[in-house]
């Protein structure tokens, strides 16, 4: 399967940006999707996860309350919402599929990854 995310871009402190994660190939509701991101210089972070059916959602600690996942399995297609963003957020945006289990917070436990987004947070 071929993942693009897309949907970044610059935006100042407070704003709200919404990514977009389009999936070709294999059937997309086969797969749980993550978000993941890396900000200049460190490790890639969990964002948040969403199971097959969208029925079920986890967030890392530090986007809980202002961000949200969901999906649209018609149009292959799974959503990140951002909003309240602050330039601490400022990072290049990856979704990634799992056909295992869903809810996995390590990037290595997806089965593929695309290439990211990169989202800029003024102050």
């Amino acid at each position: 399967v071929q993942l693009q995310a897309s949907g970044g871009g610059l935006v100042q402190a407070g704003g709200s940006l919404r990514l977009s994660c389009a999936a070709s190939g294999r059937t997309f509701i086969s797969y749980a999707v993550g978000w993941f991101r890396q900000a200049p210089g460190k490790e890639h972070e969990y964002v948040g996860a969403i199971s097959r059916s969208g029925g079920s959602t986890s967030y890392a600690d530090s986007v809980k309350g202002r961000f949200t996942v969901s999906r649209d399995n018609a149009k292959n297609t799974v959503y990140l919402q951002m909003n309240s963003l602050k330039p601490e957020d400022t990072a290049v945006y990856y979704c990634a599929v799992n056909s295992g289990s869903y809810g996995s917070t390590d990037l290595g436990g997806y089965d593929y990854w695309g290439q990211g987004t990169l989202v800029t947070v003024s102050s």
